[in-house]
């Protein structure tokens, strides 16, 4: 990974062209303050993923072309990556964590949504949780990595909510029910590429108050030692998101919520809560 940050995103025009497949394009931004004028300001990019299919430019069009600058203002935030996999760290906090062997859980690529897109409720659901969590994004594929060659599949770092339904997860020994409903892994609103992921705050801010934070440091295994351990039976593929613990404070949702997590370095994600089917 670069020393020198920057932030990668998935977004789709205001006036996006309709077509078989919605519209979606990769812009990047250099500016170190993210709410600054040039923080706003995007430039269009390759796609950082060029293997995987799922995560390809759409044709490009007048004002979206290669190099153009676009404003947030022309542009929606999408889930930063369309994964092929998205995994989770299960007992993944501090000193207990780690005395057991790490422990990977699966949660469905369509429980993606993006920043803004409300998580969904239904009318059998139990109590739910939103977790905060660091989340590696892969850049390229790998697979047996060590723990001196582990960085070099990770593009960078987004923001997941690892939604979850603890009274399913009570039933299901897998967790698929608890963890994979539609909706029930907001990712975003971008990548940071180059992120210090050493001792970064994480936090929840339900319905405007903040719950007590912690940092990636309480997680009981590190980003390294879980790309290695993923690794180890899978290969890893561009796009991939895993969710790498959640170490702070949580309070459980409902219909009419707002949530949004918040990490040191990379910013905030936020999603409203509501009932559905």
């Amino acid at each position: 990974m670069t020393d020198a940050p920057y932030r990668l995103a998935r977004v789709r025009p205001l006036d996006a062209v309709q077509a078989p497949l919605p519209e979606q394009f990769f812009v990047r931004n250099d500016a170190v303050d993210f709410d600054s004028t040039d923080g706003r300001i995007w430039q269009l990019v390759e796609t950082p993923f060029p293997a995987s299919p799922a995560n390809q430019n759409s044709t490009f069009r007048e004002a979206w072309t290669l190099g153009s600058t676009v404003t947030e203002d022309q542009f929606r935030f999408l889930a930063p990556c369309a994964p092929v996999n998205v995994f989770g760290m299960a007992h993944n906090t501090g000193a207990p964590g780690r005395a057991l062997p790490p422990q990977a859980f699966h949660k469905a690529a369509s429980s993606v949504i993006g920043p803004g897109d409300a998580i969904v409720l239904g009318p059998n659901t139990g109590y739910v949780d939103p977790e905060a969590e660091l989340t590696a994004i892969i850049g390229q594929p790998a697979r047996n990595l060590t723990l001196e060659n582990a960085r070099d599949c990770l593009l960078g770092f987004t923001i997941g909510n690892d939604v979850s339904d603890r009274d399913a997860q009570k039933s299901d020994e897998l967790w698929i029910s608890a963890k994979s409903p539609d909706t029930f892994t907001p990712l975003g609103p971008w990548i940071v590429v180059g992120l210090k992921d050493d001792g970064v705050p994480i936090s929840i801010v339900h319905n405007g108050t903040e719950l007590s934070p912690a940092t990636s440091d309480d997680n009981g295994w590190g980003v390294d030692e879980v790309l290695v351990y993923l690794s180890s039976f899978m290969t890893l593929q561009p796009g991939d998101a895993i969710l790498t613990g959640f170490p702070a404070e949580c309070r459980r949702i409902a219909a009419g919520d707002e949530v949004t997590c918040r990490i040191g370095g990379i910013g905030e994600l936020y999603n409203p809560v509501i009932s559905g089917p």
